[in-house]
Formats: structure tokens, C-alpha cells, sequence
């Protein structure tokens, strides 16, 4: 705003309002998460709606809080300065800029202008708190930004006149909505339709956001808006998708006036009605609400990261930690029935909440937010299947994989992101008995027990085909996996002329990319037994892959063709079909005593599922000694030591002294033994050490395992325990789940090696990963995955279950060993 517009508000196109505040000084804080910055950079300047970079995250870190689902940055140039940056808002599932800044403000007085590059500045981001001070010769301007609720941030602007003279300013705020969608396509060019309303009544400026439901990039209902209300009255003139507010105070010499302003983003006119009372309540008393955010914060640091009540040193990474989960943190919404930490607010996909995440993000914040962690189990549980529901029923008992804001096309909704094709890996009753031991309460024993032994006994009654004891992965009923009629799904490219191609072009369906749909077992079988194809995809290996957790994982029969090839060349004298051979999966269909499907098995048995699933049995165990049902906790603890036996006994190689999953043929029996073979020609995987961690393995056992993983060949990279030894074929740095680092993984290997014994080897794999994951003691975010040869970033930005097994070592290895200290 230039010196004369400015000048023309002040005098008198504006609402005069003199705030005579004696002695109104900005009050000291003094406790921890303000006695030191953020671990995070929170600067950033966007210029478009989605901003991405090549990992499809958002650029910058914004600061999210209290389950809100907007966030805001510090400015990160000299125009920006007087601004919170942003918001970025989670228009329901997908991450948004709304504003480079919605709510700039100036001063100026009739004889000066207050320039912001003319100030000495101060841009400073706190855990929970933005903060900025500009000084002048004889002015001082604090802005301040926390979260006070669920769907509001509260802005305090704090201005100080040095001089003993009184002071006639003029304030003006002004905003505008980007009209960029990305950096080669203006917003109406995207969404012709995009044409927020703007309304404005005193001291409330609302703008009511367009409906559009595009369901892999942005969803809104036509009912969400976004509301900037302050304690001052102001004159408003609102210009297409821009705005300008006005009002004049008087400041006494030496005296100061403190604003208040707050910034809320809802997604229904129910949420506003809500809110809208709780924002008049806090106008009334908002140095209350802003002591409760800064206690709240201390408390989290203080549990979070003080061991004993003593301060850890050097705990950057674990206060990043935490950083990342809280901002993580989104609080109900559409079809999020309670608090969720989703796996990372700036990442395009991941503003869901998934199953095995939310287990992980649990354990990590039993200690410093239990509520919340809690919240994170229970919300997921709200959608375990029943035996009356309308789809699956016979999925009773089931955990879904993925929630999200809205429900998928099978639940009459539009959401992409919904996924009931697979559960997740049984972590769930270890997330709960850590909970409990953070903090201890029966009530949620009592609660969860039935609900976990429900989900424990749908891995056998669905995803046990032979019924011998030994779970595989696989895939629900589908209509990505299965026709109407039962018969699996899944599409190839089969090879010009040959036997293949012709029966394919007779029995399977044309597809626009010149492949062909086919269903059914048999036809599959006839496909892998001739080998005459190009290209072939099943939706129930992706089903199973993601079932796992390790998506893509070569256990699972995924290999990139130059990879097969190499495989081939050294295995096969060149020959493919022979080669492919040791990676194509088969699967079973699982029928109820009724003939009803069930769904898919992969035909696998997988050695970390089963060590889960002791250890389960192990942990339910204690549940029901603790609700006093004695009889079934002697039939739990039995169980997990059948298991465990069996795991030993099944899935160790001793030749390469390591676990692998066993390959199983329908013909099986339930006898007790151990069918099929080891997939050693798939490589080794983290799923060997799953053993270790959850502590079955035998000591010699373990001792074979830990030199697979110490070995600078197999596992001890430069970052250490990737997701394929490098000896694997499919091994690849930057290939999701065949090379790169995943935190939980290393985690699982580092404290697997903790366990037994090996303190000083876990000591070094932990310091390699702190020494050479690039940005981890700095202050970039926390990264899904890092490159195990060179240490780079890799994938979604702000990853939580990174974040937690971060934090998890800080609670459990650096108590053990003060020599990690100094780098958490």
C-alpha cells in the first residue's frame, strides 16, 4: 500500500478506535518451548496453490497445531515481512496455499510511512509459536501466531511507542488469494468454476470457498470458508479476490497496545457454528487460551524429551520429532471420526490416516500426548469391520488400511484415497500395551481387548489358506482384485504371435494401452506357465505388497525388466522365462465353510507376519492377566510359543544365516511342518531381523542374522539397514522398498540388535544415520526415506512414523547409551 492511500485511509475512510492500554507489555514467557527456536526452517514464501517438488511434497515446512487443518509459515523475503505466510490449508485431502499472505499489515502515521526493510528485524519460529519483531528509532511491532483450537489460530500484534510523544497510527491490513495452480497453469485455467465469496461485517472478514470435487487433487464441499477476525473494528473494501481492513488507534508515549487477530478454516457451515462461539469466548480472554497453548507445548517437550526430569543434551532431532508429529496432528473432519496423525501434511497423498502408521505414531507419543496417541488407535478401530456390514461382512474383524476425509466409490462417496483392499501388518496390540505402559488405564485394556483378539483371529480365518498356523498376506474381495463373480483380476501385454497371445485376445477384454483385463485363477496359471508375456499386473500383489507395508517389496515378486534381465544373465544363461520363474506369485483363494470369498492369499508365508502375530499372542496375553481372564491368557501365552518355534523352525536359512519368507503350494497340508521353500532367490529383506526385534529369534539365530546386517556388502551401507541388502537382485538405492532407508525398518534392526546384545553395533548404526542422512541435524523436515549409498532425502517431507521411530530411539537406545546423546 503506497504512503498516500495509506494517508487517505488514516484520514478518514477508516473506523477510529483509541486503545489506551497503560502498562499493556508483552508478557515474558518462560517456559521450555520458548527457551529455544524450532528444530524445523519454518520460512517459505509460496506463490502457487500447490507447489510441488519432485517427490509431489508441497515446498516449505508450515507450522500446523491442535489438530488444525490450516498452517502458516514465516515470510521468507522482505515483502512478506508483517505477514504470516500462507495459509496452506488441507482442502479435505490434498494440501493447498491459499494465500502467499492473507493478512499483511502496515503503520503509518501522518508524518511516516513505517517501512518493514527499513526495520530491524527478528523472524524466529518456537515449537507452537511464529514470531517476528520489527524495530524503528521510535516504534516496535511483535506479531505472534499460536493455535488456540482445533480450526483457529491466534495472531497477537504487540505494538510499542518508544517515544514519549503520542502517537496517531493508522493500521491496514491487506490479502489476496493466489490465482496460480502451479507454475505452468493459472488457477481459472484448472477450475473455471473457482469463484470464492467474500463477506465482511465489522471486525470479521469471511471467505466462503468454491465447491469442487476433484478427486485426486483437491476437494472441497462449497461449504468450507475461511474466516480473519480481530478484537479492533475496521473498515473493509473487498476487490475481486483481494482485500484491505483499516482502523486507527492512539498510543500514549511510552505506552503499547496489544491486538488480537484470529485466522479459522473450517470445512462446514456446522464446524463454523461451532467454532464461531468458541472464537467470541476466546476474544475474552485470550491471554488464558495463549498461556494454555504455551503450557501445553512445555508439557510436551517436557515429557517428550527430558529423561527422569532431567534435559537431555543435543536433542534436536527429538524436539523435530515431535515438531513433526504434532504438526502431523489432524483432528476430526468428514469421515475422521477422532484425532489422527496422518503421515505427513505436506506430501500430495498422505492426509489419511493408515493403519500400521497409526500404531507407530501411538508408541511415539504415548509419553508426551497420550490423548492424542489414543485417539490415532481408536480412530482406526471406529471402521473395524463387523459381521453385519454392507460390503464385507466377511471381513469381520478386519482393520482397514487407509481412512481419509471422505469415503471410496464401494461406500457411495467420492474419495480416492479410502482403501479397504488390505489391512496392515498386527502392530496394533503392541501400540496399545505401549500406551498403556506410558500409561497406565484399564479402561483401555478393557475396551481394545475384544476389538484386538477380533483382528487377531481375522489373520487366520482369512489370510491362513492351508490352515497350518502360518499367515500369508493378500487381498480382500475387491473390485480391483476380483469380478463379480469371485474370479481374480489382473492384466498383461502377452507376447506377439505366440499360444499366449491368441487365447488371451479370445477370453480377455482389450484395453485402451493395447493390454487386455483377464480374470480368473486358472487363466493366470496358463499366463505364468507359458511365459509368453511383455508385461503382466495383478491388483492383488499390489494388495498384498501394501498389506505388508513393504509396497513394492521383492519378496513379493517385483523386480524393474533390467533387473530380471541381470538375474537372468546370471542365473538362467539369458533365459527370461526360466527367470521370472523365481518371481511370479501366485494366489489362493480363500473360501468360508459356506464357499463365500474371503479374498486372496499371496502364496507365501512371511516370516515377519508370523513374528508379529507371536508376539500379539504374547501381548493379549498380558491383556487378559490384567482383566483378570487367566484362562485365556495361559491360551495366549502358549500360542506365542508355539509360534515362535515355528517361525525358527520355518522361515531360518542356516546356509545364508538369515529369515526368509516360504513359498507354499495349495497342496500344503495342515501338518505341522513346514511347506514349500525359502525364497532366498528374492534376496534378503528387513523382514529378517523381524525376529530379533520382536525377540524369538535364538541367540545363534540372532548372531547369523546380526552379521548379515553388520556386513558392509549386505545392510552396513553409509546409512545402514536399507529395505534389500545390496546383494539382493532387485536391490536399487531409490527404489522405494528395494534399497531405500525406511526409519521403521532401521529402527526394528537397531534396537533387534540392542536386544541381543550387540550395544555397541547398534551404537554405530545409529550414528551413521544421524551423521549422514542429509538435513536430519539440521533443520530440514524429516524425510520418509533416505538413499542408503549417498544419504540424500528421499520421498514425503514431515514423515511421522520416521518422526516416531526417531523418537522411539531417543526414549529407549539413548537411555541405554549416553554416547547417543549427543546426537538426538
Amino acid at each position: 500500500m503506497t504512503r498516500n492511500n495509506a494517508g487517505l485511509f488514516y484520514r478518514g475512510m477508516v473506523i477510529s478506535l483509541v486503545i489506551l492500554l497503560s502498562g499493556c507489555q508483552a508478557i515474558p514467557e518462560t517456559n521450555l518451548a520458548d527457551s529455544r527456536p524450532s528444530a524445523l526452517d519454518r520460512q517459505g514464501s509460496p506463490q502457487f496453490m500447490r507447489q510441488h517438488d519432485s517427490f509431489g511434497n508441497q515446498h516449505f515446512n508450515p507450522m500446523f497445531d491442535a489438530g488444525a487443518w490450516h498452517g502458516f509459515l514465516l515470510p521468507a523475503d522482505n515483502e512478506g515481512h508483517g505477514a504470516f505466510a500462507g495459509p496452506m490449508i488441507i482442502a479435505e485431502e490434498y494440501p493447498v496455499y491459499l494465500a502467499s499472505q492473507l493478512e499483511k499489515l502496515e503503520i503509518v502515521t501522518a508524518e511516516k510511512n513505517y517501512v518493514f526493510s527499513e526495520a530491524t528485524s527478528e523472524l524466529t519460529a518456537f515449537p507452537g509459536r511464529l514470531q517476528q519483531r520489527y524495530s524503528w528509532p521510535d516504534l516496535t511491532l511483535q506479531l505472534e501466531l499460536i493455535f488456540v483450537s482445533d480450526r483457529t489460530a491466534l495472531i497477537r500484534t504487540h505494538i510499542e511507542n518508544l517515544t514519549d510523544q503520542e502517537k496517531q497510527l493508522a493500521l491496514t491490513w491487506q490479502g489476496a488469494l493466489l490465482k496460480q495452480w502451479t507454475a505452468q497453469q493459472t488457477l481459472a485455467e484448472r477450475y473455471p468454476d473457482w469463484s470464492p465469496k467474500w463477506q465482511e461485517d465489522k471486525n470479521r472478514l469471511s471467505i466462503e470457498l468454491p465447491k469442487i470435487r476433484d478427486t485426486w487433487n483437491l476437494m472441497l464441499s462449497g461449504d468450507s470458508r475461511y474466516v480473519i477476525q480481530r478484537s479492533v473494528q475496521s473498515n473493509t473494501e473487498i476487490h475481486q479476490d483481494a482485500y484491505i481492513s483499516a482502523t486507527n488507534i492512539t498510543l500514549k508515549g511510552n505506552d503499547s497496545a496489544q491486538l488480537y487477530t484470529t485466522q479459522s478454516y473450517v470445512h462446514s457451515d456446522q464446524e463454523w457454528q461451532k467454532e464461531q462461539s468458541i472464537v467470541e469466548a476466546m476474544f475474552q480472554r485470550p491471554e488464558k487460551v495463549w498461556l494454555a497453548n504455551r503450557q501445553r507445548w512445555h508439557q510436551y517437550l517436557t515429557r517428550g524429551i527430558r529423561q527422569q526430569g532431567e534435559a537431555v543434551a543435543g536433542d534436536t532431532i527429538a524436539l523435530k520429532a515431535i515438531e513433526t508429529l504434532i504438526g502431523n496432528w489432524r483432528s476430526s473432519a468428514g469421515h475422521i471420526t477422532k484425532d489422527v496423525v496422518t503421515p505427513s501434511v505436506t506430501a500430495r497423498w498422505f492426509n489419511g490416516a493408515w493403519a500400521w502408521d497409526s500404531w507407530k505414531h501411538a508408541v511415539a507419543m504415548a509419553r508426551f500426548a497420550p490423548e492424542v496417541a489414543k485417539n490415532n488407535i481408536v480412530a482406526m478401530f471406529d471402521y473395524q469391520v463387523q459381521s453385519d456390514d454392507a460390503i464385507r461382512p466377511q471381513d469381520s474383524g478386519m482393520v482397514i488400511d487407509a481412512i481419509f476425509y471422505n469415503k471410496d466409490g464401494q461406500r457411495n462417496n467420492d474419495g480416492g484415497n479410502w482403501n479397504e483392499r488390505n489391512t496392515k501388518p498386527p502392530l496394533a496390540s503392541w501400540a496399545v500395551w505401549e500406551l498403556y505402559q506410558a500409561q497406565p488405564d484399564r479402561e483401555l485394556i478393557a475396551t481394545m481387548y475384544p476389538k484386538l483378539v477380533a483382528y487377531h483371529r481375522w489373520w487366520y480365518k482369512n489370510r491362513d489358506h492351508n490352515q497350518n498356523g502360518l499367515a500369508e498376506y493378500g487381498a480382500t474381495a475387491h473390485p480391483l482384485h476380483n469380478d463379480a463373480q469371485g474370479n481374480i483380476l489382473f492384466t498383461l501385454q502377452p507376447q506377439n504371435n505366440t499360444t499366449l497371445a491368441t487365447t488371451i485376445k479370445r477370453k480377455c477384454t482389450a484395453q485402451a494401452d493395447k493390454g487386455y483385463q483377464c480374470a480368473g485363477l486358472d487363466l493366470y496359471e496358463s499366463v505364468l506357465a507359458s511365459g509368453e508375456y511383455e508385461a503382466l499386473d495383478i491388483g492383488a500383489q499390489h494388495g498384498a505388497g501394501w498389506e505388508s507395508g513393504m509396497d513394492n517389496a521383492a519378496r513379493f515378486g517385483f523386480i524393474t525388466p533390467e533387473q530380471l534381465t541381470d538375474y537372468a544373465n546370471l542365473h538362467y544363461q539369458g533365459n527370461l522365462k526360466l527367470a521370472r520363474g523365481d518371481w511370479q506369485v501366485r494366489f489362493f483363494e480363500n473360501h468360508a465353510d459356506n464357499g463365500q470369498l474371503l479374498g486372496f492369499s499371496i502364496n507365501q508365508e512371511s516370516v515377519e507376519l508370523n513374528a508379529y502375530l507371536a508376539i500379539e499372542k504374547a501381548l493379549l496375553a498380558k491383556m487378559a492377566r490384567l482383566l483378570g481372564r487367566d484362562e485365556e491368557a495361559a491360551d495366549w501365552e502358549a500360542g506365542a510359543g508355539r509360534l515362535a518355534q515355528r517361525v525358527n523352525q520355518c522361515f531360518f536359512d542356516a546356509q545364508s544365516g538369515f529369515y526368509y519368507d516360504r513359498q507354499i503350494d495349495s497342496a500344503d497340508e495342515n501338518s505341522g511342518e513346514c511347506g514349500g521353500r525359502l525364497l532366498t532367490a528374492r534376496g534378503k529383506g528387513p523382514e529378517g531381523w523381524a525376529p530379533l526385534w520382536t525377540g524369538i529369534a535364538k541367540q545363534e539365530q540372532a548372531r547369523q542374522v546380526a552379521d548379515v546386517m553388520l556386513a558392509e556388502h549386505e545392510f552396513n551401507t553409509l546409512i545402514p539397514l536399507g529395505t534389500a541388502s545390496q546383494t539382493n537382485p532387485a536391490y536399487h538405492p531409490d527404489i522405494y522398498w528395494r534399497g531405500r532407508v525406511w526409519l521403521d525398518q532401521w529402527y526394528f534392526g537397531v534396537m533387534a540388535l540392542q536386544r541381543y546384545g550387540y550395544k555397541q553395533q547398534a551404537e554405530e548404526l545409529a550414528s551413521a544415520l544421524l551423521k549422514n542422512a542429509q538435513g536430519l541435524t539440521g533443520d530440514a523436515a524429516i524425510r520418509e526415506n533416505y538413499n542408503p549409498e549417498t544419504g540424500a532425502m528421499q520421498g514425503a517431507t514431515n514423515f511421522s512414523w520416521s518422526a516416531a521411530h526417531l523418537l522411539m530411539l531417543h526414549h529407549q537406545l539413548s537411555k541405554k547409551d549416553h554416547r547417543i546423546n549427543h546426537l538426538l
